[in-house]
């Protein structure tokens, strides 16, 4: 007999998880954009660069010659090879071919990291405001997510000491984000070393994702955790990805590197979710990792001009306060002047003005509820600087307009 609508039932695991809030609201404005709405989407961590012409050229060619079976499940070796190399030249990192394995995106490196070292009631310490996956993630697991708010006063910097401080004797993983999505905010090289420091002493993990490594502004030094290798071996875990540095967004392809027991439990789970990435793809990143730097280069500068006039313009808004981020392509304004009971979640905060602007002003972005932190928005700058400044005047004029209204 079949299964009523009323009867259907899902498992504890799928009832713990809601849709990724940037999801949402992307698919939200598409559909406005199919309706014929003039929508600017401030929303989706997206590059608009295309991706780099070699790494297009090499696919396609791969196309071509009919590379389209399956590999290896932890990817092609010699692309493996290549991202232990960069980290070997970059960071003095002593990892090898089977210290790597290629993912399909750095969301899956994410999810299958926290599957292979998160048990029922592990705690995961992460600094917050964080990205919309990391607490579901954990949650999906069994796991418990214990975010540590860092401060806006100083662009939201990752600091070791808060993080510790909440160390708990069921601490299994550590998960920093750096630069961090949605604040931008970084981790110095000292203050990572005291996290892996610690980690190391309570046989803790310190994952770091650094999808954002290359997005740094102002002279500002990305500290990676590939240099802690050496010194703790089997403590640090990277997680990279294609999709931001060579706006390679759809061809999801990311990669975690690390102990070789850790790659290898995570290539026992991927070889049952997703076996390998796509093959020509991953001839295509090898091509990007090889000889895209050029479009890298092109790509940085322009988000640094970009940067400079979304702050500006934000800044030029009565009752908007926005710092410069340090490092990715978002900014994360506080609005709380707009707000009504602001950290509560629901009605007069951060959800229903991002709708509000969406409806009245045609600009997506994202509440900062999503993030944790309610009484912010965050705009990704992964446009046009005539669209970024077109979608900021629209945006602050319907602040004034909903100020007035409530």
């Amino acid at each position: 007999m079949e299964i009523s609508t009323e009867s259907l039932a899902f498992s504890r695991r799928a009832r713990l998880l809601a849709e990724s809030a940037t999801m949402r609201v992307s698919r939200r404005a598409g559909e406005l954009k199919a309706a014929g709405r003039d929508i600017i989407d401030l929303s989706a961590g997206q590059p608009d660069f295309p991706s780099p012409s070699v790494a297009v050229e090499a696919a396609r060619e791969a196309l071509a010659a009919g590379f389209t079976r399956y590999t290896a499940a932890a990817g092609l070796p010699d692309l493996r090879r290549a991202l232990a190399d960069r980290y070997a030249e970059g960071f003095g990192a002593p990892w090898e071919t089977d210290n790597v394995i290629v993912t399909v995106g750095a969301k899956a490196a994410l999810f299958e990291l926290i599957q292979a070292l998160v048990d029922d009631g592990d705690e995961v310490v992460i600094p917050s405001p964080c990205w919309v996956s990391f607490e579901e993630q954990v949650r999906f697991a069994g796991g418990n997510p214990i975010t540590v708010p860092m401060s806006a006063a100083d662009g939201f910097t990752i600091h070791a000491e808060p993080l510790i401080g909440a160390f708990s004797d069921r601490t299994r993983l550590v998960l920093v984000n750096s630069p961090c999505n949605p604040t931008g905010g970084v981790i110095g090289a000292a203050d990572l070393r005291r996290l892996a420091e610690a980690c190391a002493e309570r046989g803790a993990i310190l994952l770091c994702d650094e999808t954002y490594e290359r997005f740094v502004y102002d002279g500002v030094e990305h500290a990676g955790a590939a240099a802690l290798a050496r010194d703790f071996p089997v403590s640090v875990v990277v997680v990279g990805s294609f999709s931001k540095t060579y706006s390679m967004t759809g061809w999801r392809l990311g990669w975690a590197a690390g102990d070789r027991r850790i790659i290898r439990k995570v290539l026992e789970i991927q070889s049952h979710a997703t076996s390998n990435p796509t093959s020509f793809a991953m001839v295509g990143a090898l091509a990007a990792l090889r000889q895209g730097e050029p479009d890298v280069q092109a790509m940085l500068a322009a988000f640094a001009e970009r940067r400079r006039a979304v702050v500006d313009a934000l800044k030029a808004i009565p009752g908007v306060d926005c710092r410069p981020p340090a490092g990715a392509f978002y900014a994360f304004p506080r609005v709380s002047s707009y707000l009504e009971d602001p950290g509560e979640g629901r009605g007069g905060g951060s959800l229903e003005l991002a709708e509000y602007l969406l409806e009245e002003a045609g600009v997506a972005v994202v509440p900062g509820v999503a993030f944790g932190a309610d009484p912010h928005l965050r705009l990704a700058f992964a446009c046009s600087v005539e669209d970024l400044e077109t979608g900021i005047q629209r945006i602050g004029e319907a602040l004034g307009r909903y100020g007035r209204s409530r």
